[in-house]
């Protein structure tokens, strides 16, 4: 039985379960971290040690403006880690959020069109 599915221990040996990624941490440094926050990596050269590789792959991700719910979709993590992973590089320096004032209007009409399609 164990030949029938070869892929299932290839994903079982690759998959990081989310409270290692954030250190046991399920809250942000940051509660002000919405969906639609713009993230963007600070160009100041930050000391220490290198981040872990999520951590990598978000500042990587965030050389342009990028919402939180883009950098969850992106890393393959889910939203609440994605939050404790970017609130954690906020306050290292790595990055900077700017909250937009109200949501664009193109933007809630894919809102409403997709909880219309459920």
């Amino acid at each position: 039985m164990s030949g029938e599915h070869p892929e299932e221990g290839v994903e079982d040996a690759t998959f990081v379960r989310p409270f290692i990624i954030t250190g046991g941490r399920s809250e942000p440094a940051q509660a002000d971290l919405r969906l639609e926050t713009l993230v963007v990596a600070v160009a100041v050269g930050v000391s220490g040690e290198p981040p872990a590789l999520e951590r990598q792959q978000i500042v990587a991700l965030c050389e342009r403006p990028t919402t939180v719910a883009e950098i969850a979709d992106a890393v393959g993590v889910p939203l609440g880690v994605a939050k404790v992973l970017i609130s954690d590089l906020v306050v290292t320096g790595r990055l900077a959020c700017q909250q937009p004032a109200e949501l664009p209007l193109h933007t809630l009409e894919r809102i409403r069109d997709h909880v219309r399609a459920l």
